[in-house]
């Protein structure tokens, strides 16, 4: 459920070749911010040939797997926090936007579900070539509890799947 796309990026059409397809997974954090930005320097440089069409794909939690909540009151809370779902998907994919101006042909899309699930399926809806996810840097218990949103789409990603990982600063 895209609720905001544009024309497909796996029918963009580069001297008469179709372009491979590279979806990027974006949420609010800044380890996903500097994924993209590293893709988009290394991918879509102005005046280097666009080899790929772009798609930024960005995951909102459902209102009732954020709160978590059961009971009668639930239901009095879960359309303000699905509006606030949606405003903090809106403010990715804006910043998204931003960072993304010299690509003129990239498709952004808001998707509802767990990151995981989305990003797989966006893979599928685009016919990917490639997956690019940032890396957090939880340690294995810190991961093993929350899930790694790349530890399963290297599992599970139909496509190569780029793992871009944000350089510690030394001291």
């Amino acid at each position: 459920m895209a609720e905001e796309a544009g024309a497909s990026a796996a029918a963009a059409v580069v001297g008469g070749d179709a372009k491979m397809t590279m979806v990027v997974g974006v949420d609010e954090s800044e380890h996903s911010y500097y994924a993209l930005q590293w893709t988009l320097l290394h991918f879509f440089s102005p005046g280097q040939l666009q080899q790929y069409g772009l798609v930024v794909v960005t995951a909102k939690p459902t209102a009732a797997s954020a709160v978590g909540l059961a009971g009668p009151g639930a239901a009095d809370v879960l359309p303000f926090v699905d509006a606030d779902l949606k405003r903090s998907s809106l403010r990715v994919i804006e910043k998204a936007k931003e960072l993304c101006a010299q690509v003129s042909d990239a498709v952004f899309e808001v998707v509802e579900g767990d990151a995981r699930n989305v990003l797989c399926e966006a893979v599928e809806r685009h016919h990917a070539e490639m997956l690019v996810v940032g890396n957090h840097g939880y340690g294995a218990i810190k991961r093993a509890v929350l899930g790694s949103v790349s530890d399963y789409c290297t599992h599970h990603a139909h496509c190569t799947v780029m793992i871009v990982k944000k350089p510690k600063h030394k001291h």
